[in-house]
Formats: structure tokens, sequence, C-alpha cells
């Protein structure tokens, strides 16, 4: 199955690249390597807010973790657009890097994460399998729960 069958399978459809909210740009492309940058989870188009561990659970965490990827992935498709290429040239993800907006006492992170990394997982399959962190930290912008980086290569 290719990746827009799969999306199409999976009722996504990818969002427009985002305007940044500050002084950075969405993507970077050096050789093979796409750099995207971090994406804050969006609920209805407006900051998914919450801290996990206090007004947050971990299922929504992974729900808001699973928005952010399909966002990326909405970035990556323009940023393979950029060079001639599309998302079934992505050979790929190399890295995902997770902050979680969570409490000193909140530990699973890593769980939060897993929205965005299995979803990945079912549109990319094996090219998904990537290196990842998951932190914790004390506040994110606009007060979302969850933001992501992401780094790709492309074949």
């Amino acid at each position: 199955m290719t990746i827009a069958e799969q999306l199409n399978a999976l009722n996504i459809s990818l969002p427009p690249v985002a305007t940044p909210a500050a002084a950075y740009v969405p993507f970077a492309i050096t050789g093979n390597l796409v750099f995207l940058s971090g994406h804050i989870a969006r609920q209805n188009g407006k900051p998914w807010v919450g801290q996990l561990g206090l007004d947050t659970d971990t299922a929504t965490g992974q729900a808001a973790a699973r928005a952010v990827a399909i966002d990326l992935m909405g970035t990556l498709q323009a940023a393979c657009q950029s060079q001639g290429k599309t998302l079934e040239d992505v050979r790929r993800i190399v890295k995902v890097l997770s902050l979680v907006n969570s409490t000193p006492t909140y530990t699973e992170q890593h769980l939060v994460t897993n929205g965005c990394s299995e979803l990945l997982g079912q549109v990319f399959g094996p090219r998904s399998a990537h290196a990842r962190s998951a932190f914790g930290v004390a506040q994110l912008p606009m007060g979302a729960c969850v933001e992501i980086e992401l780094i790709a290569e492309l074949g």
C-alpha cells in the first residue's frame, strides 16, 4: 500500500504547513536530511493546552501526540514537494524528539510519545523505525501539552 493509500485508509488528510509563530522556518533540508521544526499539539485549530499529571492523562497526551504526527507529516510532505519529491521518497524517519508538558512527578512521557511513533509506523511501515527521545518539561509555547520535532531522510 502506498503512503497516500495508507493515509486514506486511516481517514487522514494532511494539513498545509502552518505559518511559524516566531523567527524560524518549518523545515530545513541539508543533503538528504529534512529537519522539521517542533510542532505543538493542536485541537480544533488551537493549541491543545494541558499539563500531563495535572489536568491531562496519558491517553489524552497520546491523542495529542498523534495529532502532532499528522501535522508533522503535512510539513514533511511540503518539504518533499520543495525538492520535487513525494512522501514515497522518504527513505526513513530518523529521529523523533518529544517534549511533554508535565509535572515533576509524571513519568509516562514515553507513552505519550507513542501516539506519534505508532502513527508514523502505521503510515511509513518499516521506514518509520526511528531513534527517539521523550522529555518532560515545565512548560511549552502557548501552554501546549506536547511538542514534537522530526528528522527524516529522503531517497
